[in-house]
């Protein structure tokens, strides 16, 4: 009997030392929305990835290489900060690209679990996202997804770094993206 109990024990301690060391998990925020306006006027509204015009939060865009696999962009937000994002696939013919962020400005440093900490301006790390339209008539579907982690990869994130803050941040951006673009094609 005792042995059984030594044994459940380091096995119940294993499970939780284990469970206690998982990290960040991968989120995903995916945005849809029905623009009543043909496909070829969206894209040509988003196809230039050095122009984020349509996106309400961004205030200004400077890029390098077009829609060419490995152009970049550097995104001023209205809020303060910038993100640099590389174009990893494009796709003119399906009215398709994806990209990803590859830096971004400190938004502010706190102060957590004894360490200074920088907050970046979009709260995630490992982010990439992709954007498509697909026709549906005289109307379009454009799809906006995102796969990203928590900004914070350590155990036991502060409330700034953590994964509720980087969902409601990702799906906050994409949903005012995708409303802006509606009214923007709709006119």
């Amino acid at each position: 009997m005792k042995k059984f109990t030594l044994i459940t024990s380091v096995a119940l301690f294993l499970f939780t030392a284990i469970a206690n060391a998982h990290g960040p998990v991968r989120q995903k925020a995916e945005e849809q929305i029905t623009i009543n306006a043909p496909a070829e006027k969206v894209w040509a509204l988003i196809k230039d990835f050095g122009d984020m015009s349509w996106s309400p939060s961004i205030a200004g865009t400077k890029a390098e290489g077009g829609n060419t696999k490995g152009a970049t962009r550097v995104l001023t937000l209205k809020e303060g900060g910038t993100i640099k994002e590389e174009l990893k696939k494009y796709d003119e013919t399906k009215m398709s690209y994806a990209y990803k962020i590859t830096e971004m400005s400190t938004a502010k440093t706190i102060t957590h679990a004894g360490a200074e900490e920088n907050v970046p301006v979009l709260p995630v790390d490992n982010y990439s996202a992709s954007i498509d339209i697909e026709a549906k008539g005289d109307t379009s579907v454009v799809s906006w997804t995102a796969g990203y982690y928590r900004a914070y990869t350590n155990n036991n994130p502060p409330a700034e770094m953590n994964e509720t803050t980087a969902n409601e941040a990702v799906t906050a951006i994409l949903k005012e993206g995708l409303a802006n673009l509606k009214a923007l094609a709709e006119k």
